[in-house]
């Protein structure tokens, strides 16, 4: 794919850290929920720092949208982002991804790791066909919780919110563990879905194939 240049149309934060972008979408331009691009700035000297985000939005809309966290703690290109508003300009690059839609199962996330199943969430709660799907979804605290009203009207009683530096009434400040996946997921034989950090999945991934699951059936970012 060649690449693109596409206006900014709207930015803002939606969590202290999250920042969601809305963008020009080209004629034409597909891509499947749970896929990412590569993306730069088209600013002078940025343009090809190339880093990659998922579309979190529907394809059908008129737009794109990437949901995107900052990191403030070096002067990367996320923090570029957090900088740049309505008006200015992305380069997008090619489109990637193995983490697209299986069938019924569990969808595991951590922290901005949630990025590829919003727009699988998104497509499968429009289409009626998001029931028998359950998210568990770690973070470090609440304040961290990218798009919880959203997440929590959508999947009601099967979205599983945890904490790992907070203890927040009606849930446990635990990690997702072996102990943790055998006490919340009976059936092994079902698709999972993994992404976060690449500790996070390695762990995740390797607890799930020890306990039942298969190659084909844990799907994640490879």
């Amino acid at each position: 794919m060649n690449k693109q240049i596409v206006r900014i149309l709207d930015a803002h934060f939606i969590t202290h850290d999250v920042k969601r972008f809305v963008l020009e979408k080209p004629e034409g331009f597909e891509f499947i929920p749970g896929q990412a691009a590569d993306v730069s700035i088209n600013l002078p000297g940025w343009e090809d720092q190339i880093r990659p985000f998922t579309f979190t939005c529907l394809r059908e809309k008129h737009y794109l949208e990437f949901t995107i966290k900052i990191y403030n703690d070096h002067e990367g290109v996320t923090n570029m982002l957090g900088q740049i508003n309505a008006g200015g300009e992305l380069i997008i690059h090619e489109v990637f991804g193995v983490i697209q839609y299986k069938g019924k199962g569990v969808f595991i996330a951590g922290g901005a790791g949630i990025t590829p199943f919003i727009a699988i969430l998104r497509d499968l709660y429009q289409n009626d066909t998001l029931g028998g799907n359950k998210l568990i979804f770690s973070n470090k605290t609440s304040a961290d919780v990218i798009l919880e009203d959203e997440l929590q009207e959508m999947l009601q009683n099967d979205f599983v919110k945890i904490f790992t530096r907070e203890n927040v009434i009606g849930f446990q400040k635990r990690r997702i563990d072996r102990e943790y996946l055998i006490e919340t997921i009976g059936n092994f034989g079902q698709h999972f879905y993994v992404c976060g950090p690449d500790e996070f999945v390695k762990s995740i991934s390797n607890e799930l194939l020890q306990l039942g699951a298969t190659a084909d059936t844990v799907i994640f970012e490879k």
